[in-house]
């Protein structure tokens, strides 16, 4: 549910303390409900979270959002659009206070150019995204619904993230009416 990747921040992170990305590579902050990127806007950074959690979500041409990932410390976003050269897939919004590195895409391209251990490592980071993708994708084709919200719920509780209705719903891509009916189905099957 929260994706994160220690490994590549620590990686980040000495890129940033270097001499040669020391000022190019910045800490920036985001308070909560801020947004990190827009979807359908041009991408002119790539960010990766230092600490804080984001929800990455779609907005659908009938207004409905759907929640892909909530993403943590250590994960990348902004990459695919640019090496793509797409616009924003998605939009990135803080739900708690987010401290992440700013990436410019001129320093980004040259990293992936230039420097084999950062393309190596990008390229874990995307491999990983893709299994954690198709393993959700699996799990909510092969389980009920109830069985999902079972799951989501405590992976909540054990990472104490505080979501909404809303939220809960998009992530598991059903309406919030549905989202209420599997509630109320678990909470008389517990009693």
């Amino acid at each position: 549910m929260l994706r994160i990747n220690i490994s590549f921040l620590q990686y980040i992170e000495s890129l940033a303390n270097s001499k040669e990305y020391a000022d190019r590579i910045i800490l920036q902050t985001y308070k909560p409900k801020d947004f990190l990127l827009h979807q359908g806007d041009p991408v002119t950074k790539i960010i990766v979270i230092n600490q804080g959690i984001t929800k990455c979500f779609i907005t659908e041409e009938n207004g409905k959002e759907y929640i892909p990932e909530f993403l943590g410390t250590g994960e990348i976003m902004g990459e695919i659009e640019v090496i793509g050269k797409k616009n924003c897939l998605a939009s990135v919004e803080a739900i708690s206070e987010v401290t992440a590195y700013v990436i410019p895409v001129s320093v980004f391209n040259e990293l992936l150019k230039t420097n084999i251990t950062f393309a190596n490592a990008l390229l874990e980071v995307e491999a990983l995204r893709v299994y954690h993708t198709s393993q959700k994708a699996s799990f909510q084709q092969l389980y009920t619904v109830e069985h999902a919200l079972e799951k989501l719920l405590e992976l909540q509780e054990k990472q104490e993230l505080k979501l909404t209705k809303e939220d809960i719903a998009s992530y598991l891509g059903i309406t919030t009416r549905t989202l209420n009916r599997a509630l109320k189905k678990i909470s008389e099957e517990e009693l």
